[in-house]
């Protein structure tokens, strides 16, 4: 299987990584072949392929290749949120998330024990399914315009 994708180019350097070593180490964790130019070609089996992508695009989200290389574990998941277009809306929405000092962001990565990166017009997450969705649940709480405090009663009340 091929399959061809891209990512903003400003993280290109950190998908290949110092002397290529996180290009390399991707390519033998998971059997495929990935060339990388202005598009990024995976080859090699389906599964493999579809591995490689998703750490891929999760390190195009803004992750560290460490975060990212968790997706290989068959229990995690990479979960992207898009963000609304309007300039000023996605300032909100972005500050929102983010919180004080990166005050928010920390409280739901600590309540549903899960990583978050806020890059460009998307909040993604990785972390176990169910983690995962609760994260995309209070972000989305807070998206729609909920009062932060009650999207951590929401985190804590979910036993998280």
């Amino acid at each position: 299987m091929i399959e061809k994708l891209r990512i903003p180019k400003e993280r290109l350097a950190i998908l290949i990584g110092k002397g290529g070593e996180i290009k390399r180490k991707l390519e033998k964790l998971t059997k495929t072949q990935i060339d990388v130019s202005d598009e990024i070609t995976i080859e090699g089996e389906a599964i493999s392929v579809l591995d490689a992508s998703n750490v891929i695009k999760a390190i195009g989200r803004g992750f560290d290749p460490d975060s990212a290389l968790e997706l290989l574990d068959e229990k995690m998941t990479l979960c992207i949120i898009p963000l609304p277009n309007d300039r000023k809306a996605l300032k909100r929405i972005r500050s929102r998330i983010i919180g004080t000092g990166g005050k928010c962001k920390k409280i739901i990565e600590r309540s549903s024990n899960t990583k978050l990166s806020v890059y460009g017009k998307t909040v993604s997450i990785i972390g176990e399914y169910e983690n995962a969705d609760l994260a995309k649940c209070a972000i989305e709480k807070l998206i729609g315009g909920s009062p932060h405090k009650n999207v951590y009663r929401y985190l804590i009340s979910k036993g998280a």
